[in-house]
């Protein structure tokens, strides 16, 4: 029989507090002595995707369960079809100029979650709102020992003149804590990992040391995790080991990325200062964000969280897919046959990487369902076409159920101009957070649970 267990309990080693995964044990009984599973929580995450998308290949010319998956969702994202919502017809109508003139990059990021119209203005007096994860936060964030996670790929910027007169905080930032406040984003996996598992009161220097003595934050709760797993059930146990190998895996690739010569050491000690744990190689860097992503709401650190993978009007080239131009470049394809195939390109990429994370919530169970059943994740963009610099149309999924509250599997088109925000209001009214409006919302997206 598996011990009793909090939700809460927690391993804990030199400056170490690993929280665990839902295990069965975690489960309440009732006053009978007849078990009483506890709800698994939800969890919402949001992926933002710069430049748009070419829509010729994302969207589905059917509707309903029986549509068929166009180029870009079919050679990524066919494993998960049950588990995808594609809804089209979707408007961010506050990224649009509204009569302040260009700058449509600024205004698809700041405007994706928060529905408001950002102030045109490249000094401190930032204007735009709260971020629709960061009013979950507000609700559930309590619960959890982050309120919400904030991830990226590119560095971000708070400063500066980044898009035709917009400050780079609005094309850098997609969460925002109040109309003036982004939610700076992280993109070392290494602070992330930090983060994540170091003991709160745990110095930047105590993080040195362990790392310099070549401590593995396992071997720190090596004694706890030996002591819990002879108590609890087989599926537990299993569970457990599953956990710590995912977290043991992601420290060896991190050290492999801090020390490229000592590759086949298990862990190998920085020289100074903490190391950066960011990949040259731009896919292992995306991996090893959703692999921490995925942890963090495996061990229920968070509930929430954010991903850009890139900041809006981004001109990364691709050369390990045979696209040495840059992608904002290539945006501006004017119909050009050759371009469209290489942004067709850069989608698929992107899309291989949420697909990749979407596999690592499916892999995780949470009593009889998946993580990814019991999760809620969108995918889009703030622009429509790249070239246009549209704002309706947008390219939009959701995969997830959200414990039950999805009915995936389907394509949903909407009436034109209808609101990005009232999808937005629905998913925080399925997290637990009632509000009569959100930005510009018109009421709750309707036919997202039937």
């Amino acid at each position: 029989m598996s011990k009793q267990l909090s939700r809460r309990t927690l391993l804990r080693g030199l400056g170490v507090s690993l929280a665990l995964p839902w295990l069965d044990a975690m489960s309440g009984t009732t006053i009978m002595g007849a078990p009483a599973h506890t709800p698994a929580p939800r969890r919402l995450a949001y992926f933002y995707v710069p430049n748009g998308i070419h829509m010729q290949d994302f969207t589905p010319s059917e509707t309903g369960a029986n549509y068929k998956m166009p180029y870009l969702l079919e050679s990524t994202l066919a494993p998960f079809k049950k588990n995808l919502l594609v809804l089209s017809g979707l408007t961010c109508d506050k990224a649009r100029a509204n009569g302040d003139g260009p700058g449509d990059h600024a205004r698809a990021l700041s405007s994706f979650l928060t529905g408001k119209q950002a102030r045109k203005t490249h000094g401190a007096d930032l204007r735009i709102g709260v971020s629709a994860d960061q009013v979950v936060a507000q609700k559930v964030g309590g619960a959890t020992r982050f309120s919400s996670l904030e991830l990226g790929i590119d560095k971000g910027m708070n400063a500066g003149n980044c898009d035709s007169g917009y400050s780079c905080a609005y094309s850098n930032n997609l969460s925002w804590r109040s109309e003036s406040t982004p939610m700076a984003k992280e993109n070392d996996p290494r602070q992330v990992f930090e983060r994540l598992f170091a003991s709160p009161g745990e110095t930047s220097a105590a993080g040195i040391r362990r790392q310099k003595i070549r401590k593995s934050i396992l071997d720190t709760v090596n004694s706890e995790a030996k002591g819990l797993r002879e108590q609890l059930g087989a599926t537990d146990r299993r569970k457990l080991d599953e956990y710590l190998n995912a977290v043991r895996e992601i420290e060896i690739r991190l050290n492999r990325v801090e020390n490229p010569l000592l590759e086949k050491a298990r862990f190998s000690p920085p020289e100074s200062a903490r190391p950066s744990g960011i990949p040259q190689d731009f896919s292992a860097h995306m991996k090893l964000m959703c692999d921490m992503l995925a942890l963090a709401f495996q061990a229920d650190l968070s509930r929430v969280a954010t991903f850009v993978l890139a900041n809006e009007g981004s001109n990364r080239s691709f050369k390990n897919i045979g696209v040495s131009e840059g992608h904002h470049e290539l945006s501006h394809h004017g119909n050009d046959k050759d371009k469209h195939e290489k942004i067709k390109k850069i989608n698929q990429f992107y899309l291989q990487h949420f697909a990749y994370f979407l596999e690592k919530l499916s892999g995780i169970k949470e009593g009889n369902q998946s993580l990814l059943h019991q999760s809620m994740v969108v995918y889009g963009s703030g622009i429509g076409d790249g070239n246009r610099h549209n704002h309706d149309e947008l390219p939009i999924l959701v995969a997830g159920n959200g414990g039950g509250a999805i009915l995936s599997g389907r394509h949903l088109r909407y009436t034109k101009e209808t609101p990005l925000n009232n999808l937005h209001l629905s998913l925080i009214e399925r997290m637990g957070a009632n509000l009569p409006s959100f930005g510009d919302s018109t009421g709750r997206l309707e036919n997202l649970s039937s």
